[in-house]
Formats: C-alpha cells, sequence, structure tokens
C-alpha cells in the first residue's frame, strides 16, 4: 500500500513491547516481596487492565519507593520511562493506590508537531504523512532519513519514538 514505490521511507511509532513490561512488572514484584525495606508494607505492583498497572502500598513513601523499583525494572528492560506516565499515590482506605499507564501509539497533536518539526528542519524533499497513530516519513534518498531519524532523536515530544519499517 505504498504510494512511491521507488523511495526509501521508514514509520515513526510509539509502541511499547507489552513482554518487556510484563518482564519488568514481575521483576520488579520479585524485588518488592523480597526487600527489606518492604517487609510488611504491602507493597505490590500488578496489571489492572491492559494498559495500566496498580502499584500500591500501606503508605505513601512505600508506595513512590515501590513506583521507583517498577521504573528501574523498565529502564533495565530498554522501555523510556516516556511510555510510563504515573501519577501520585492516593490513599485508599488504609492503603496508598496508583495506577500507571503505558503509553502507545502518537497522538494527533504530537504526530502534527513531529511532522511540522520535519518539514521546518528536516532535508528537503522529505514527507511525513500521519497515518492513524504513527507517522510514514519518505524521501529520495536514504542519507536524507537518517537525519530525520538523528533530528527526532535529538528531539524531545514528550513520548517514546521508534522508527521500524526502514526500507
Amino acid at each position: 500500500m505504498r504510494d512511491n514505490v521507488a523511495d526509501p521511507s521508514f514509520d515513526v511509532v510509539s509502541k511499547v513491547d507489552r513482554q518487556e513490561v510484563d518482564n519488568a512488572l514481575n521483576q520488579a514484584g520479585k524485588e518488592l516481596s523480597t526487600r527489606f525495606d518492604f517487609r510488611g508494607t504491602g507493597a505490590s505492583v500488578a496489571w489492572a487492565g491492559e494498559e495500566a498497572i496498580t502499584i500500591q502500598a500501606e503508605t505513601e513513601e512505600r508506595c513512590k519507593a515501590a513506583i521507583d523499583v517498577f521504573k528501574e525494572k523498565l529502564i533495565k528492560r530498554n522501555i523510556s520511562l516516556k511510555a510510563f506516565e504515573v501519577g501520585e499515590p492516593a490513599a485508599s482506605g488504609k492503603i496508598y493506590k496508583v495506577t500507571g499507564t503505558l503509553v502507545q501509539g502518537i497522538a494527533s497533536d504530537k504526530a502534527k508537531e513531529i511532522s511540522k518539526k520535519i518539514r521546518d528542519e528536516g532535508p528537503k524533499g522529505v514527507q511525513a504523512q500521519i497515518q492513524g497513530d504513527q507517522l510514514r516519513v519518505s524521501g529520495k534518498k536514504k542519507d536524507q532519513l537518517q537525519d530525520v531519524i538523528a533530528l527526532l532523536k535529538n528531539s524531545d515530544f514528550g513520548i517514546a519514538l521508534q522508527f521500524t519499517n526502514y526500507r
């Protein structure tokens, strides 16, 4: 389904490998159950749906520490912290709880921002098309595409970006 078959292109996506997140979650859970400073605090980390993770503990301080443990595991698994949004722990009865969400896909406002950046600062002759929750970037030369990837890597759009389908 490509318009100009000859032109090289790649996709800019924001996706998280759910299996890697699951591994990070299991590692964090294991650490929370064995670490001395978490003993007796009821600290836990668990899935709360497809894209949400619940972290809880008996004190706000331990809940924040559990969040840090989970973030540490995400980093070790090469998952950008930009892909995990988490708020402040809130008291729910005798337990402090917080639900974090995994950010998947590029929202249309972010896609427009990225597209504008490529148009304004990228090499001439490179186009970015928004396709649902991702962007397809195409150009005449592969070197130009490499330049666009470098440009996007050095920019902060507040979301984790990956570059796929490079051809």
